[in-house]
């Protein structure tokens, strides 16, 4: 069943919506956090070094082998995800805050609602 001219234009202006919002999560600044690409290619390597020592140690009879090699990849898997201070971050100041049309959205919505309530 098609939508009608005035449900598409209402699903547009969501899409509309949705996607300012989306694009505002996106662009937030992070308090100058980041992940490193030299610290998951470190991570990556402690990861496999660790699974190798994990595999090793299951293979032959040597647990100690296989605790040691658990904890590498586990040190390696902290060290790849955990984000580091940028030290020259430059901090993005928000967009404007949106025109009051556009931030009555939900008001809108629930004045329709009430409205279309009403007439039943």
């Amino acid at each position: 069943m098609p939508l009608s001219e005035q449900e598409q234009r209402l699903l547009d202006e969501m899409e509309r919506h949705l996607m300012r919002n989306d694009a505002d999560v996106v662009s937030a600044p992070r308090d100058g956090r980041s992940l490193s690409y030299r610290n998951i290619v470190y991570g990556t390597i402690l990861v496999l070094l660790g699974l190798g020592g994990l595999i090793v140690g299951v293979s032959l009879p040597l647990i100690v082998v296989g605790v040691i090699g658990f904890v590498v990849m586990l040190g390696g898997v902290i060290l790849a995800v955990t984000p580091t201070r940028t030290p020259g971050h430059v901090r993005v100041q928000p967009d404007k805050p949106a025109p009051a049309r556009q931030s009555s959205f939900m008001d809108r919505m629930n004045d329709r609602w009430d409205k279309r309530q009403g007439e039943r």
